[in-house]
């Protein structure tokens, strides 16, 4: 059949800095970096990350007992879950959400409570409502901002309330923040937050905002007690991460504002011919939102998001990512990813175009 335009994946298609590869490159010919690596990651990594939290988030961490580096920062969802969930133990994770939140607290044991995320309520919590529930089992609950796949953006009183909401519940408040980087002037961190590392783990990632995703580097940060605790986990499952990576990794977080300016520059302009597609098709969308994708609300005249991705597909040859997979709160929207050039989107475009007779 006819090759289908894929504007589904939410993989960069950038590379990262030539100095980071140049770095891994460098680093791989020594003949002394091929061992076992220690389970928390090499001082000079840890050290990095320390210092990028403070200059983008005005976190204050302590490299040697407040970050884990992590094989990515998915492969940490589930060290968490593995580490505080047993049979019986529910955790709240968000519709719509990430899908990975709901596997891994099954997988652990655990008991998924769903709390809807609505566009009225701009995609936050509803605490009154989650006052009403039954907490007494909930050990987690999943946070996750800019939100993947609205766009949403967090603000200050947002993450002030959920520390106030585990603190009260004694629920360890879990946020997932690899998009704070993309398409955001002012990346925020729940750890900011007062008294946060109390109540918080925050998983981050140079995935996004290095261009690093095959790479598996991400991290696990907050207080010394609860790094310890998915350590415990941690070491039975990996043997530490390959040391040049780790050093690359390094070099990444130290890049400036020019690393992430032109990123986002490539993002805009890819975000501008997205809402052009979008307007092609008679959605509303937030031109506000965050990340590497562009969630929108379908017109009236479809039934739902499957139905609109079906029809362009099936006319087009365009995959475009329906919201119901991130849970029922998403049926009535759309995904578009921004991992694809402007080069591709205009070709969507076009076929679409063609498909509608425009």
């Amino acid at each position: 059949g006819a090759a289908v335009i894929n504007l589904g994946i939410g993989s960069p298609d950038l590379p990262p800095h030539a100095e980071v590869i140049h770095t891994l490159q460098a680093e791989s010919s020594k003949p002394t970096v091929h061992a076992y690596q220690g389970y928390k990651g090499v001082q000079a990594l840890r050290e990095a990350v320390a210092t990028w939290y403070n200059k983008w988030y005005g976190v204050t961490l302590d490299p040697a007992t407040e970050i884990l580096p992590l094989l990515g920062s998915k492969e940490g969802i589930m060290h968490i879950c593995m580490t505080y969930l047993n049979e019986g133990d529910e955790a709240l994770i968000p519709n719509p959400g990430y899908p990975t939140y709901r596997s891994a607290v099954t997988l652990a044991g655990g008991t998924c409570i769903e709390y809807k995320l609505t566009e009225e309520d701009e995609w936050q919590p509803d605490f009154e409502a989650l006052e009403k529930t039954d907490l007494s089992r909930v050990k987690l609950m999943w946070v996750n901002y800019p939100h993947m796949p609205t766009g949403q953006l967090p603000t200050d009183a947002l993450f002030q309330k959920l520390v106030v909401f585990g603190r009260k519940h004694n629920i360890l408040i879990c946020h997932d923040n690899p998009y704070s980087f993309i398409l955001n002037e002012n990346p925020k961190s729940l750890l900011a937050a007062e008294g946060a590392k109390e109540v918080v783990l925050e998983l981050n990632s140079s995935s996004k905002s290095h261009n690093m995703a095959g790479w598996r580097v991400g991290m696990l940060c907050g207080g010394k007690e609860r790094i310890e605790e998915v350590l415990r986990f941690k070491s039975n499952m990996d043997s530490g991460m390959f040391l040049p990576v780790q050093l690359a990794a390094a070099k990444a977080l130290a890049l400036d504002e020019g690393w992430h300016s032109s990123l986002n520059e490539q993002y805009a302009k890819r975000r501008e011919k997205v809402f052009e597609l979008l307007d092609l098709i008679d959605c509303n969308y937030a031109k506000n939102q965050a990340g590497m994708f562009v969630w929108a609300k379908v017109p009236a005249n479809q039934k739902d998001g499957y139905a609109l991705s079906d029809e362009i597909l099936q006319n087009a040859k365009v995959f475009i990512t329906p919201g119901g997979i991130f849970g029922s709160e998403g049926n009535n929207y759309i995904r578009v990813s921004l991992c694809s050039t402007v080069g591709n989107i205009d070709a969507a475009i076009n076929r679409i175009k063609t498909s509608l007779g425009k």
